[in-house]
């Protein structure tokens, strides 16, 4: 998934030329994802969890395997990638929510900051090898070869999850209500539990405002340093090298409290190197600051998704998880201003710009949000009472 960003990004620059195109093909990801992930959610909390991811996983292969027929006959067009990438858009609410539920049912409360830390890990380390190997694959041998791998990988992937064990959210002879009843519940969940709905927002600010550059990296590395897809790789990689380490520091701090002070310090300061990352004229000097500012993200990423899940009751795990999808539908969506920005004034002035207006977020919400700044004593009350309750039933 992680190397097919780069291969998609690459042939919407080659079928069109403009860096709204980038926009366009995670705009038609963004939208399904925020409608289906309120569906997703609900779905996640009533059925078999394994099940549901497999089901996705085997929906988005149909994706690759339609591109790869295209590719194949010399036949694909930008379109094509706009009705696939819709599909898959359709199919991520479904998969993740189900993959947090099944994280956090495995490890339990009181490791789920590593755990998270350790899955965040995996997926940064994809990050790595995805982009560096298929940049590869297409300058060996075309996007056609890239696509024939990730089917490859996507089956592979299928077979593994079928290693999972099964995870239920409750037992299947419990009542259930109607679907439309359990979104309505979820809603209502977070509009009463103000620590919950203070995390999630502040979960999606970086993902709106900051994260989108990374759909901008092709544009950048041709505008500031002249590098071409190689040098996008290299960028990407590197990214994701700065997303293992960053998982890396939390599990060496271990599930500590002071989670506060870790999520909101490292958000800004994923701003600040993000801004002195695009100012810099030499391409392996402007590596660091993009190494540490990813690394600053992962942490602030997985301490907030992590907070989120502590929160929460296990009954409403998936409605909660598909809520903390948004911020991956935000992404894209967060492209589009960005790109549009970038057509006008330069890719290295917007992503500049983003960073400046994140930096003042964070701190408006640090001023203005007394819940948030309480948010360690609200995860402390939950994680006891969520010890209490599983003593309580275990002496039954």
């Amino acid at each position: 998934m992680q190397g097919q960003m780069l291969t998609r990004t690459i042939l919407a620059w080659d079928l069109t030329g403009e860096a709204t195109s980038l926009a366009y093909i995670n705009l038609v990801v963004a939208v399904p994802m925020i409608f289906a992930s309120l569906l997703g959610g609900a779905i996640t909390d009533r059925v078999e969890r394994r099940q549901l991811v497999i089901v996705g996983q085997c929906l988005i292969m149909a994706n690759e395997i339609f591109i790869l027929a295209m590719l194949l006959t010399n036949q694909l067009e930008f379109w094509h990638m706009l009705c696939t990438a819709f599909v898959a858009g359709c199919a991520f609410p479904f998969i993740m929510p189900a993959r947090m539920a099944i994280t956090a049912t495995v490890v339990g409360p009181e490791k789920l900051q590593s755990g998270m830390a350790f899955s965040s890990g995996v997926m940064n380390l994809s990050r790595v090898v995805g982009p560096a190997i298929m940049g590869v694959i297409v300058a060996q041998f075309t996007a056609t070869g890239a696509y024939v791998l990730s089917v490859l990988l996507y089956a592979t992937a299928i077979l593994c999850m079928l290693g999972v064990q099964r995870s239920r959210s409750a037992p299947s002879g419990e009542p259930k209500k109607k679907l439309l009843a359990d979104i309505a519940q979820g809603f209502s969940y977070v509009r009463n539990n103000r620590p919950i709905l203070m995390c999630l927002l502040f979960g999606l600010v970086p993902m709106f405002l900051a994260m989108p550059f990374q759909s901008i990296l092709v544009v950048l590395a041709e505008q500031q340093w002249g590098a071409g897809e190689s040098g996008v790789g290299t960028l990407m990689a590197v990214g994701g090298v700065g997303g293992v380490l960053g998982s890396i520091w939390i599990l060496r701090r271990g599930d500590k409290s002071q989670r506060l002070t870790l999520m909101l310090g490292s958000t800004a300061a994923f701003g600040v190197l993000l801004a002195i990352f695009v100012r810099i004229d030499n391409f392996y000097l402007a590596l660091l600051p993009l190494l540490l500012a990813n690394m600053c993200a992962s942490a602030s990423q997985t301490v907030n998704n992590a907070s989120v899940q502590l929160l929460v009751d296990d009954s409403v795990r998936g409605r909660m998880s598909s809520f903390m999808l948004l911020s991956f539908a935000l992404t894209p969506i967060g492209v589009f201003p960005l790109a549009m920005a970038t057509d006008r004034i330069g890719a290295a002035n917007s992503i500049f710009g983003a960073s400046i207006i994140l930096i003042v977020v964070v701190l408006a919400f640090y001023l203005l949000s007394s819940t948030l700044r309480n948010i360690d004593a609200n995860i402390k009350k939950a994680m006891t009472a969520t010890v209490t309750e599983k003593s309580n039933s275990a002496a039954v």
